[in-house]
This record gives C-alpha cells, sequence and structure tokens, in this order.
C-alpha cells in the first residue's frame, strides 16, 4: 500500500518530511520519500494536508487484561502471566486504535514487589491472543514498589511486607533464593548432588532476570526508592530496564542515566495520594533533558485514547522540539520495550505501523484518521461511521418488529 504526499514524522534519521510517501510492502516499511511508485494493485491513499506518524506504543497499559490485575495473595508472584488472560474481545482495545495506539505493554498491577510476567501486544483487533501478543520480541517482568506492594492503601493486612524495607527485603531474599536454587540444579547436572531440585516457576522467572532475559518494568514514585532497587540490581549484577510512573525521577535523574535505567511516568498526573505528594509536572523534560530515554504512558484505557496530546504536554512543560515530544509515545517506549527494532519509527524494514492524522499530531485538534498495522488497516473512521449508520438502522428495524409483534399479540387476545 501506498499513502501520497503526506507530512510523515518518522521519529528515524530521516526526520519529518514534507510531501512525503510512505511505501509498505508485506507488512514492512519498504520506503519513504517521495515520488514512490505504487506496485500494481496496491492500496493507494491521498493524504494531502494530512500528517503519519508511527503507531503509538503505551509503555503501561492494564487493556484487554480477563480478570482482576492484581494477584494479590502473594507478595512474590513472578510465575503468572499476563499472556495467559489476554481478552482478545476488549472493546477498549478498538477505542484506542482510535486513538492512533498500535501496540502496549500489558501488565499486572502493582500490589506485588515482584509482580508477574508482561506481554507487549499489538492491537490486532479481530484477532486471537496469539496475534495479539508478540512473538520473537524481548519479555518483561512487574515489580512495584512504595504503598501498593506494602499494602498502604487495601486491606486486610494479613500479608508481608508492610513497610518499605521489607519490600526491599523481600525481593533481595527472592534473588538470593534464585541463586542458591541455581546452584543446585547445577550440583545435579555435574553429579554432586542425586535428587534434582523441585521445579520452581517463580524462581526460573526470576533468574530470567538475572540473565539479562527478562527486562525489569517497576512501578515506583519516591527517589529513595529509585535509588535502592538500582543499589540492589548492580549488587547482583542486573540492571532495571525502566521505572514506571517514576514521578519523583527528576530528583535522581542523573542516577538513573549512569544506571542505564529508563522511565515511563504520566505527563502531569500528581496528588492522588501521598507518596505522589513531590510530582511535577516538569518530570519528563528534566529526564530527558538529563539523558534519560522517557515515554508518557496511559495506565488507564481512557487515557490510552489520548496520548498524543500527553505528548504535547513535553512541548508546554520542559519546551522539548516537537519530535522529541513525540517520541515519548513512539520509538521511545519501543526502547523501554526492547522492541525498537521492530516498531516505534518508521524506517524501511520495520513493521508497517502507522496512523494517518487530520492535522498536527501534537494539536488537540487532530483527529486520528486511520490506523494500521503490519501493513493492515484496523481503524477507518470513515468505514467505522457508516458502520454506525448501519447498526443504528438494524437496531431500529429490529425494534419495531418487536414493537408491532407485541401489538398483534394483545390484539389477538379475546
Amino acid at each position: 500500500m501506498l499513502v501520497r504526499n503526506a507530512t510523515i514524522w518518522t521519529e528515524g534519521p530521516q526526520g519529518t518530511l514534507e510531501h512525503a510517501d510512505l511505501l509498505v510492502r508485506g507488512g514492512k516499511v519498504a520506503a519513504i520519500g517521495s515520488g514512490l511508485t505504487a506496485p500494481a494493485g496496491a492500496v493507494v491513499i491521498d493524504a494531502a494536508g494530512r500528517h503519519v506518524t508511527p503507531g503509538i506504543i503505551d509503555a503501561h497499559s492494564h487493556t484487554a487484561i480477563d480478570g482482576d490485575v492484581n494477584e494479590g495473595t502473594l507478595a512474590i508472584t513472578a510465575q503468572v502471566r499476563i499472556k495467559d488472560v489476554i481478552d482478545p474481545f476488549a472493546i477498549a482495545m478498538y477505542r484506542e486504535l482510535a486513538g492512533g495506539v498500535t501496540a502496549a505493554n500489558v501488565m499486572h498491577g502493582s500490589a506485588n514487589a515482584i509482580g508477574g510476567q508482561v506481554v507487549t501486544c499489538k492491537w490486532k483487533w479481530g484477532e486471537g491472543p496469539d496475534a495479539i501478543c508478540m512473538r520473537d520480541v524481548p519479555e518483561g517482568i512487574k515489580f512495584a514498589l512504595g504503598e501498593n506492594p506494602k499494602q498502604a492503601n487495601w486491606g486486610p493486612h494479613n500479608r508481608y511486607p508492610l513497610t518499605r524495607m521489607g519490600v526491599a527485603e523481600i525481593i533481595r531474599e527472592r534473588f538470593t533464593a534464585a541463586l542458591a536454587y541455581r546452584a543446585a540444579r547445577e550440583a545435579h547436572a555435574a553429579g554432586r548432588r542425586p535428587i534434582a531440585p523441585r521445579p520452581d516457576l517463580q524462581l526460573d522467572a526470576i533468574l530470567e532476570v538475572l540473565d539479562g532475559r527478562r527486562l525489569i518494568q517497576c512501578h515506583s514514585y519516591r527517589q529513595d526508592e529509585i535509588l535502592m532497587l538500582m543499589r540492589l540490581a548492580e549488587e547482583f549484577g542486573f540492571r532495571v530496564k525502566t521505572f514506571q510512573h517514576v514521578l519523583e525521577g527528576y530528583k535522581v535523574a542523573g542516577e538513573m542515566a549512569r544506571h542505564g535505567a529508563m522511565a515511563s511516568t504520566f505527563s502531569d498526573w500528581w496528588a492522588y495520594k501521598y507518596e505522589v505528594i513531590d510530582a511535577i509536572p516538569y518530570n519528563g523534560a528534566l529526564m530527558h533533558d538529563r539523558g534519560v530515554v522517557v515515554s508518557f504512558n496511559s495506565d488507564s484505557d481512557e487515557q490510552a485514547r489520548r496520548l498524543n496530546t500527553e505528548a504535547a504536554k513535553a512541548v508546554r512543560y520542559g519546551s522539548l522540539p516537537e519530535s522529541d515530544a513525540l517520541a515519548f509515545v513512539t520509538i521511545n517506549p519501543a526502547r523501554q520495550l526492547g522492541v525498537e527494532k521492530r516498531i516505534g519509527s518508521l524506517e524501511p524494514g520495520k513493521d508497517g505501523d502507522f496512523v494517518i492524522w487530520s492535522a498536527h499530531p501534537l494539536s488537540q485538534q487532530a483527529i486520528c484518521e486511520q490506523t494500521w498495522i503490519e501493513g493492515r488497516r484496523y481503524f477507518d473512521r470513515a468505514a467505522d461511521a457508516e458502520e454506525s449508520k448501519a447498526r443504528a438502522a438494524e437496531r431500529h428495524a429490529l425494534t419495531e418488529k418487536a414493537r408491532h409483534a407485541a401489538k398483534a399479540d394483545v390484539e389477538e387476545k379475546p
């Protein structure tokens, strides 16, 4: 398919191009430039006056989880997996497509110091869970610090830990246990231990963290806890991939940059509980300026539909260049999820995930007209409007038929 004559925000080395074309072939971006030729039989869209961006990526989502998001019975639940409970019929998925969102990091809640295994999804509305969960990409795990894992805002308080020091201790204990588990398996393999240790799905997942094969996405707010987890990680020889929310990240941005941690934060949320009392809307821009890879996330099915205007707030609060602000919801979250070679920017060879906007994508006036994933259109505003009219007409016809049937039934009775 070919999109002609648009303003294309590649969020890659080609920058933003005026009056440019985007050619997608076989689900991948084939070329971006001027005067591109459409192959025979290709879909061609005249996008004059429109803007095209990479598909938006939500780095913190709970969309399409079937059932509760928290397995709150234990402090450590590294063994549970979001990919086992993806609901392909979740209507929020379609609504987010209408806001230009093509991919999301779907995570558990934050009830556990070490939560479960998370999954990166593409919102392929109408397809099954196997198609929605991205394959052959790094997998993650949810950690959480602060009020939620220590149960400050929910009860009954019948589970360890109840303090921040308890949260730190139980994380350390589980990494120590994982190393002992590995040593026992190696001893058995070497013939020094007659019986193999019992398989432990929880410790298997934690060993993947130690080996760098499972990326930590850590719910966090306060600077002291952010420093605690980075120090613990360095003690055990791994790195925290991304701090989620991280509303006091601006206080420790230098330390995060040196550690190699990234930050996925809210644009301007604060004061919804005590541990976020020091949040400021300049947080994202300040961390960006100190060298941290920053994204803005939704944590909300509703907020996810407007992440383009969330990105615009990085211009308002911090004066970031527009392309850097748009990167907060495109290539930067892709980097945080380890999928930047597949999605997040429009470059030859990457997935053909893109959005056609009616206006400048950071404008409040911008409307998502079409959303494409791997060269297939999953949302079309014009088609949606026509389908809505058809459904309304069908509903009216069925209602009238039922009304006439009920009236006839009454008239037939003596």
